[in-house]
């Protein structure tokens, strides 16, 4: 079980580095001009590797993979709206509300209330008028939007793979997430996207954050428990917290590292007691 356990902790490293690159390409491009690369580079990564028009979807599995890829589409790009306006860390740590109101909602334990506490105490630190330090509202409310659609996508995911494969699933819904975020992109950023001497950075950013983690996350989720799987993502806003720090010098305050780290308890907490197994 190491193996699994090794290769989706590379894959939130990954992540995680993709997005310090991807938010050098916002002086440039903008976050939605950003999204749009990744994602269309991350589609046209998986649909070769996986060749999903291989397999033949019915109706249902249609739908449930639509609401998939524009929940990921919505996701990604609210993600770097936010990413644009505040730091990394509490970008991810906002955006993890979504996991982990789903996580909550669907247990029925008293000791939920608890890391229901735990997580509005991480999200009322962070406001400027509890901190007295000034944090971008706007960009605040787009992480807790991002964190809104990752729980759809995780929901719809989950059915829209119950009778395909992980892969077609990933490569499809990865296809419709272009088909959203790209005319946002083209909108706000035009001909900056046709720009080539951006594309290798633009590729890699896809490659990381995207192509990479998303199929090692797909191999790591069969092969060990859900819960194991839960605990191990809880990590995320804590290795965003030390990506900023290292690639983009985002220093955090003592309130603001506090509300991290009662976001990350509070998934922690909520997976361990989970009463879900697998």
């Amino acid at each position: 079980m190491l193996k699994p356990i090794i290769l989706l902790l590379i894959a939130i490293c990954s992540i995680q580095f993709g997005a310090t690159l991807a938010k050098k390409l916002f002086p440039i491009l903008g976050p939605a001009g950003t999204s749009a690369m990744r994602i269309y580079f991350a589609s046209i990564m998986l649909l070769v590797l996986f060749r999903p028009w291989r397999f033949k979807l019915n109706s249902s599995q249609r739908k449930f993979l639509l609401i998939y890829g524009v929940s990921l589409g919505f996701m990604n790009l609210l993600f770097y709206a936010a990413l644009e306006r505040i730091p990394l860390g509490i970008a991810v740590a906002l955006e993890f509300t979504g996991p982990l109101a789903i996580s909550i909602l669907t247990s029925k334990k008293k000791i939920d209330f608890l890391w229901i506490i735990l997580a509005a105490l991480g999200i009322y630190l962070l406001l400027p008028s509890s901190s007295g330090v000034p944090l971008d509202l706007a960009g605040m409310l787009m992480a807790l939007g991002a964190g809104f659609f990752w729980a759809m996508y995780i929901l719809f995911g989950k059915k829209a793979g119950q009778d395909i494969p992980g892969e077609v699933a990933a490569s499809v819904g990865m296809t419709i997430a272009a088909l959203v975020v790209l005319p946002f992109g083209l909108y706000l950023s035009g001909e900056k996207l046709l720009d080539n001497s951006l594309w290798p950075l633009g590729l890699l950013v896809g490659l990381l954050s995207s192509a990479l983690p998303y199929t090692l996350e797909m191999f790591a989720l069969k092969k060990i428990p859900t819960k194991t799987f839960g605990v191990l993502m809880s990590l995320e806003p804590a290795v965003a917290t030390i990506a900023g720090f290292l690639f983009l010098s985002e220093a955090l305050t003592f309130l603001q590292s506090a509300a991290i780290l009662c976001i990350i308890i509070s998934s922690l907490g909520s997976t361990m007691t989970s009463s879900t197994q697998s």
